[in-house]
């Protein structure tokens, strides 16, 4: 087998998330899982998306009406 010339490591980035779960919900509400659920329910009939669709932060936030940043930095994104 030839050798391979030495290739540059690459450093491996992970990107910041852009939905939101309701465990999230709860940590960020303080709600129980059912309500946290129940949240994310309504956001996703607010914005005609199916029950299997994800839900962003930024729908989040304009739902709740948290800033974005705050809850980024509550996620520690």
């Amino acid at each position: 087998m030839p050798d391979l010339p030495d290739m540059p490591k690459m450093n491996k980035v992970i990107p910041n998330r852009i939905v939101i779960h309701s465990r999230d919900v709860q940590n960020i509400t303080g709600c129980r899982e059912r309500t946290a659920r129940h949240i994310l329910q309504q956001i996703r009939i607010a914005n005609n998306k199916s029950p299997e669709q994800f839900v962003t932060i930024a729908e989040f936030c304009a739902y709740t009406g948290l800033k974005e940043e705050d809850v980024r930095e509550f996620l520690f994104l």
